[in-house]
């Protein structure tokens, strides 16, 4: 598939490269501005290149292919694309024509470093580090799908790599940038429901998408003519082709997902972190089941994922703020139903409910508009003032920070560390029934240092990050 397309897309200018380059560095900096001047850049009834970035997509089905689709309607000009599926990617691909088409990322990059300005990472979890990082080592801005990566040395390292490139990022985090997270902030911030010392968060994910708790496939069925398989799989070990695994249902499989935590602890998980400040986790326990019945220290499968699971952090104080302890249920188990609740209020099969001093709140996932338990702190609410500036869009925010505008509010300084915090949750799985005690700075499980080796992965043969 490697350069299919026509050259006939507009590359990038020089001049228009180095107005990119250079807005990198102030985009890097919260609320920085860069404005040129639209005669310099474009001409008397041009689009100013500036304002129409050059950007190469790595994932053009699913989720990759709707980022694409919405940057485009943005105004991005995508002028590469890249899959390892010919049959999922085909609507992305027929959707620009004119966009030089690829199989292997690590090549697009290298051909396409001099014609584009940034990256969209829309692939399986185990590609997201990999295929980030490239992108970042040649001095792109880039844009990847929750979670961040795969594994907790990626995590860390991609959001370094990016601090120190200066280069604009965001996580596909969409509810980061909704009315609903920027309400439980400032509700919380002002006492409504008094100190937050437990939080329950949850999510109706995995059975009702994709299995867990299942063994591997033995049977070897042939490969699909329009997929390459051996890029599939990427840095993961070898593995025959299964429809298994492949490509709907590799979030269940510890090789190439993250499980139901993965899947949606960003959704959910984000509100609380931003909200309560929370900051690394000190312990993490994990109860799973996988055959229906809770039973501590039963045996992993470590091909797919447990049937459900309930994990339950355990956060420090921070300053004048109380530790708290976070109780992530999935596989469809739920917190308890809170007894404030009215005969017609019931909780979302995917949200979050904050316990506090004077009251409780909830909401849904991707940052639904909170609720106040008990009804009568929602009129004490409504003077609460709206001291954190509204987004434009989650899109919206990278798309104009390409351009000189402010910096994403979901940057990697910020969905690094908290996709830590769902990936450190991810890791408890392999050890159930156990209360790992987690140092931060040094990337270890101190009491169960058998463990730290799943703190990052070994790579096939041709890849690093």
């Amino acid at each position: 598939m490697t350069n299919k397309a026509s050259n006939s897309t507009d590359i990038t200018s020089t001049s228009r490269r180095k107005f990119l380059k250079t807005s990198t560095a102030a985009a890097s900096t919260a609320f920085s501005f860069m404005i040129v001047q639209r005669h310099v850049l474009g001409g008397p009834g041009q689009t100013a290149p500036s304002e129409r970035p050059n950007i190469a997509g790595i994932g053009c089905g699913g989720m990759g292919g709707g980022d694409i689709a919405t940057f485009t309607k943005l105004g991005a000009n995508f002028v590469a694309l890249c899959d390892v599926d010919e049959t999922r990617a085909a609507g992305t691909f027929n959707a620009h024509p004119n966009a030089r088409q690829y199989n292997d990322f690590r090549e697009m990059i290298d051909k396409e470093a001099k014609n584009i300005d940034a990256v969209t990472v829309g692939t399986p979890d185990h590609i997201h580090g990999v295929a980030a990082m490239a992108a970042i080592k040649a001095g792109k801005h880039v844009y990847v799908q929750k979670p961040l990566t795969h594994t907790l040395l990626e995590c860390r390292e991609l959001t370094k790599a990016a601090k120190k490139a200066g280069v604009v990022t965001s996580m596909g985090n969409q509810g980061h940038a909704s009315e609903g997270s920027r309400l439980t902030n400032e509700w919380i911030q002002a006492g409504i429901i008094g100190d937050v010392r437990e939080v329950h968060v949850w999510s109706d994910r995995a059975g009702r998408l994709w299995k867990q708790g299942i063994a591997r496939p033995t049977d070897t069925p042939p490969v699909p003519a329009t997929l390459d398989w051996n890029l599939w799989l990427g840095p993961a070990r070898e593995r025959p082709y299964h429809p298994a695994y492949a490509p709907h249902n590799w979030r269940g499989w510890w090789d190439y997902g993250t499980g139901a935590l993965g899947d949606m602890g960003c959704h959910i998980i984000d509100h609380p972190v931003w909200a309560l400040n929370l900051g690394a986790p000190t312990t993490v326990e994990a109860r799973t089941t996988l055959d229906g019945s809770f039973i501590d220290q039963n045996k992993p499968n470590f091909d797919s994922f447990p049937i459900a699971a309930i994990i339950t952090y355990e956060f420090p104080a921070r300053g004048q703020l109380p530790p708290v302890k976070m109780t992530w249920y999935d596989g469809g188990l739920m917190p308890p139903t809170p007894s404030e609740m009215t005969a017609g209020q019931r909780l979302p099969d995917n949200g979050v409910l904050y316990v506090g001093s004077k009251g409780k709140m909830y909401h849904s996932s991707h940052g639904g508009m909170p609720q106040l338990l008990p009804g009568s702190l929602t009129e004490q609410s409504r003077s609460v003032p709206k001291s954190i500036e509204r987004s434009p869009g989650h899109y919206e925010e990278w798309y104009q920070a390409l351009k000189g505008g402010k910096r994403p509010v979901d940057n990697f300084d910020y969905a690094g560390p908290m996709t830590e915090t769902v990936l450190l949750g991810v890791l408890s799985l392999r050890s159930p029934g156990n209360r790992l005690e987690w140092d931060s700075d040094q990337m270890k499980v101190k009491n169960a240092p058998e463990l730290n080796q799943f703190v990052h992965k070994e790579y096939r043969a041709g890849w690093t990050l």
